[in-house]
């Protein structure tokens, strides 16, 4: 084994250990607060995980996975608002406060709104790729600004959170290790991914879509499977992250949140297993740190940011690793 694909094994299992170990330890000290920050933590390194089977395996720089974070976000909070109301949730079916439940949907959602915003986005390419993905992530951000029906521009609150079997999600240590699951699972299919055949004609598509396309291989159609299971996994972060805060809002769809999830990666490594996990390990703690000292922390991230463009293109688990993106 090459000494950079070690270096990034360990680096990997010591970010997993510790994104674990930091919540059993302050909730076995009484301090749920540090809990819920690593939760976040979590949630937002599965929406850049999502994101990352677009962009750092097919080189789709997707400046629109917002609208899929927050149509998970609102499949949570709308079926959990028809759950509490008891009303139908749609065509007459009984809504439901059941996890399992609602991250179908969601997931199902975001997959069928995926389909064709990626089957028209992705007849573009480059920098027209990465603005017609925006303006379908706003036109779906309007949309929720001006529905009434689900609280427009306020939002959506969920007044309870919705319930596991067997677990009891009202505590922030059970939800946690459901989030650290559900991340884990979405690890392991990248990782699957980027090691299958699949994986392997997806990235070979983001070098030279012609080549490809000589040995019988439609780039078109790969990158759209990719696309859509990107789409999916992200979808699945925002219903967390609706039941973590117990609110929805359109922000969850704005621009805002498609940067957020392109700096972590970036700031992790693209293409690398642990990077979207690294990413937002840092984005978090500066911002709940510096945060709390002024109300220009971005101006110190941002700096961050350029020096990682700038002299560590491989992110932070570049910087240890090397240039290697196996582990």
């Amino acid at each position: 084994m090459k000494a950079t694909g070690a270096r990034e094994i360990i680096a990997n299992a010591t970010i997993a250990l510790l994104l674990l170990a930091v919540p059993l330890a302050a909730s076995a000290m009484g301090e749920p607060f540090y809990v819920t920050l690593a939760t976040r933590i979590t949630i937002l390194a599965l929406a850049a995980a999502g994101l990352n089977i677009a962009l750092g395996l097919g080189g789709l720089v997707s400046f629109g996975h917002a609208a899929f974070f927050g149509l998970g976000g609102y499949a949570a909070g709308i079926m959990a608002a028809h759950a509490f109301n008891a009303e139908p949730f749609f065509l007459g079916l009984d809504s439901t406060t059941s996890m399992p439940v609602i991250w179908l949907v969601a997931i199902v959602t975001c997959g069928l709104v995926a389909l064709p915003i990626g089957a028209i986005s992705l007849r573009t390419s480059g920098v027209y790729f990465i603005m017609i993905t925006l303006a379908f992530a706003q036109m779906i951000y309007y949309f929720a600004n001006s529905w009434p029906a689900y609280g427009g521009q306020d939002g959506l609150p969920i007044f309870i959170r919705n319930t596991f079997p067997g677990v009891n999600t009202a505590q922030p240590l059970p939800f946690f290790l459901l989030c650290y699951a559900a991340l884990l699972l979405a690890l392991l299919m990248f990782w699957s991914l980027r090691n299958s055949r699949f994986g392997a004609a997806l990235q070979a598509a983001r070098q030279n879509s012609v080549r490809v396309s000589a040995v019988g291989i439609a780039p078109f159609n790969v990158r759209l499977v990719a696309f859509v299971i990107s789409a999916m996994v992200t979808g699945l972060a925002g219903a967390l992250f609706a039941d973590l805060n117990r609110f929805v809002s359109p922000s969850m769809l704005s621009w805002h949140m498609s940067g957020e999830l392109i700096v972590l990666i970036v700031l992790g490594g693209i293409g690398r297993l642990f990077g979207p996990v690294a990413g937002a390990m840092l984005f978090v703690l500066l911002e709940h740190f510096l945060g709390g000292v002024t109300e220009r922390w971005q101006l110190f991230l941002g700096l961050i940011l350029l020096g990682v463009v700038l002299f560590a293109r491989g992110g932070l688990l570049g910087m240890i690793a090397g240039k290697a993106r196996h582990g």
